[in-house]
């Protein structure tokens, strides 16, 4: 990748030539105050890009002095600073970064947290995620015009309205005991994660020409519920992602997720025409024993630490995708392989 250029909340990474394939790296939740030896095997895989999903800190303040501090910590960790030196990386935030557990909309710090992120992640001064309504929602393209791939990160953060909570009687007798969380689907049908700004936005990238989309989400997108944070917490901004992928006939969508502190694979189709595959790759440095139901899930899931992989083989007359999640060693837990027509109905 030589060159970046931000138009508009978007952003193109493009290789020189013809790519044979792409490699797209991705992971979450890292703790600043801890070993992230992870990040030196991912440097090793010499991907196109490296993905941080969100709590790529764990802020937890409205204090952007120490907020400052502990960004700093993670541009001092040694494996940070090999990853930075041999992979290009893009960022999007969740919760902890954003500035609290569970934050939405009203966390009161969330300009003057929005530039320490940026600025810490380099980005173009003249950017739109600086000054944008409703967050620092972006996408890139990469490869070349043959084979391109569009990456979409939205801001599930700074436009989120309110969440639905049970009683803590609910939660310690129904919730807890099931490895569930203590939230529940709003009612409310105006609520919603992104705000109608983004959802403007959004609408417009994925009407945009790709071999590939994947939308990089900090929260999981498929799973039906599982009382934790998600996009299943707001069921009006679930659909209606699910219905504007067939409205447009969008090709080729995949997602990746992270937030949980378990990695797993997930797999949707009901009232689809092809189906979605999301990785859920956490943590980076945290780990939740716990694991919660998802009856979307392929396989079996993971509470080790993990990073994701995606490789996209543009050699074969059918290109080829392998959906990975790896340990801190490299070696393989989850895989998933598909051609690129399997995801593609739509002719175009």
């Amino acid at each position: 990748m030589k060159k970046v250029i931000a138009i508009m909340a978007a952003s193109l990474l493009s290789l020189n030539g013809h790519a044979a394939s792409q490699k797209i790296l991705f992971g979450s939740c890292a703790h600043q105050d801890k070993p992230m030896p992870i990040l030196g095997q991912v440097a090793k895989e010499q991907g196109d890009v490296f993905i941080f999903l969100g709590d790529n800190i764990y802020g937890d303040t409205e204090d952007m002095n120490l907020m400052a501090a502990k960004y700093q910590q993670l541009a001092n960790n040694p494996d940070f600073k090999t990853l930075k030196q041999s992979t290009p990386l893009i960022a999007v935030w969740d919760d902890h970064d954003f500035g609290q557990n569970d934050a939405g909309a009203q966390y009161p710090m969330k300009e003057q947290s929005r530039k320490l992120m940026l600025d810490f992640w380099q980005e173009p001064k003249d950017s739109a995620r600086y000054a944008q309504k409703d967050g620092i929602y972006t996408s890139y393209f990469y490869g070349d015009e043959a084979n391109k791939v569009h990456i979409i990160l939205p801001d599930l953060r700074f436009n989120r309205s309110p969440l639905a909570q049970v009683s803590a009687q609910d939660y310690k007798n129904k919730r807890e005991p099931n490895n569930m969380g203590p939230y529940s689907p709003t009612t409310d049908p105006k609520a919603s994660m992104l705000g109608e700004n983004q959802w403007q936005w959004l609408e417009l990238e994925l009407q945009k020409p790709a071999k590939l989309k994947i939308i990089a989400s900090s929260l999981q997108l498929l799973p039906e519920f599982t009382g934790w944070e998600s996009w299943a917490n707001y069921p009006n901004d679930r659909d209606r992602l699910l219905k504007l992928i067939k409205h447009y006939q969008v090709n080729g969508v995949m997602i990746i997720s992270g937030d949980t502190h378990w990695g797993e694979l997930s797999r949707f189709s009901k009232n689809l025409d092809y189906p979605l595959y999301e990785m859920t790759s956490s943590g980076i440095t945290q780990e939740w024993k716990a694991i919660s139901p998802n009856q979307h899930r392929v396989g079996a899931p993971t509470s080790e630490l993990n990073y994701g992989q995606l490789e996209i083989d543009w050699q074969q007359a059918d290109p080829t995708i392998e959906f990975l999640l790896k340990r801190q060693d490299g070696s393989q837990i989850i895989k998933q392989s598909l051609t690129l027509s399997s995801i593609s109905p739509y002719k175009k």
